[in-house]
């Protein structure tokens, strides 16, 4: 009987995780970008999803060959991730990984990865590296799978539905404390790119860690993220999405939202509580109460998005 309560509450403690980190859906409406709660909208069967039309969903950290306590089996919550939006009502048009795709960096990890990616219907998947990405000796495994959009430098664009991409590195230069660093050669291509852009053209920005000050004592930003910033600020509607921190948090500056997405492995502690960042252990009965959804509606008058959090338990 025990054993059968131990695994029940883990397979609980599974569900909630992939849950509640299963990634983000936006819509785009009137140009304007809107996210949605990935699980909130595949329990939306049958009916519009809300704020416009789907454009794509953002996973993130997903960890692969990680297999400590605060999450087992990190193929599983994936996996549960991955057939959430291949049960979504209306499909997105595409799918943004935004990095830390596996936790070691090792072959076998990103053949998994590779093999797991491949099962969404979504065909058209983009990625950027995470630290956890990069730290194979050659700095090579990466690449060899993911580097082809990027010609091997880790950062391109492309548009898409009217909106214009960026996707961006910012792993491979740790700076001040750990923190992100983007490089004057990737700010001055990124600055030649916008240039072609029109100010009403909707761009997204998709890098591994914050582009803006999250947490500094934890690295939780990144250096020279102003330098970029200061390209952006003349487009009417700039969303920046980062993964690294495993939870969400959300800021609008002006015309540009910021918003960081949950971890589909395992959770991390708030913004300075605790030692440190890394994984999140709690008692698998308790883990509902550790994560959240977080629902975005677009309000019409005056235009903007509202947003609610609900706890899983």
């Amino acid at each position: 009987m025990a054993d059968d309560s131990q695994r029940l509450s883990r397979r609980r403690a599974l569900q909630c995780l992939a849950y509640g980190g299963a990634g983000t859906l936006f819509t785009i409406a009137g140009g304007v970008l809107a996210p949605i709660d990935l699980a909130a909208a595949a329990m939306t069967r049958g009916q519009a999803v809300p704020a416009g039309k789907p454009l794509f969903v953002q996973i993130s950290d997903s960890h692969i060959g990680f297999h400590k306590e605060a999450n087992p089996d990190v193929n599983a919550t994936l996996g549960s991730s991955i057939d959430l939006v291949n049960r979504l009502p209306v499909a997105p048009q595409l799918i943004l990984h935004t990095g830390d795709i596996t936790h070691l960096s090792k072959p076998e990890q990103f053949d998994v990865a590779q093999q797991m990616l491949g099962k969404f219907r979504v065909r058209d998947v983009h990625t950027v590296p995470g630290e956890h990405d990069v730290a194979d000796a050659t700095v090579s495994e990466y690449f060899n799978r993911f580097g082809k959009p990027s010609a091997n430098k880790g950062y391109y664009s492309f548009d898409h539905a009217g909106v214009h991409f960026l996707a961006l590195i910012n792993v491979l230069q740790a700076k001040d404390g750990g923190a992100g660093y983007l490089g004057e050669e990737q700010i001055e291509w990124a600055a030649a790119d916008l240039r072609a852009r029109t100010s009403s053209t909707p761009i997204v920005v998709f890098a591994h860690m914050p582009l803006w000050d999250i947490y500094e004592p934890w690295g939780w930003r990144t250096s020279d993220a102003d330098a970029l910033l200061t390209h952006l600020r003349r487009f009417g509607s700039v969303t920046v999405l980062n993964g690294h921190i495993h939870q969400i948090v959300q800021k609008v500056e002006g015309n540009i939202t910021f918003h960081t997405a949950q971890s589909t492995a395992y959770p991390q502690p708030a913004p300075g509580e605790g030692a440190g960042p890394g994984p999140l252990k709690v008692p698998a009965e308790e883990l509902s109460r550790h994560l959240g959804v977080t629902s975005v509606a677009l309000r019409p008058h005056p235009r903007s998005l509202v947003l609610t959090d609900t706890a899983l338990g």
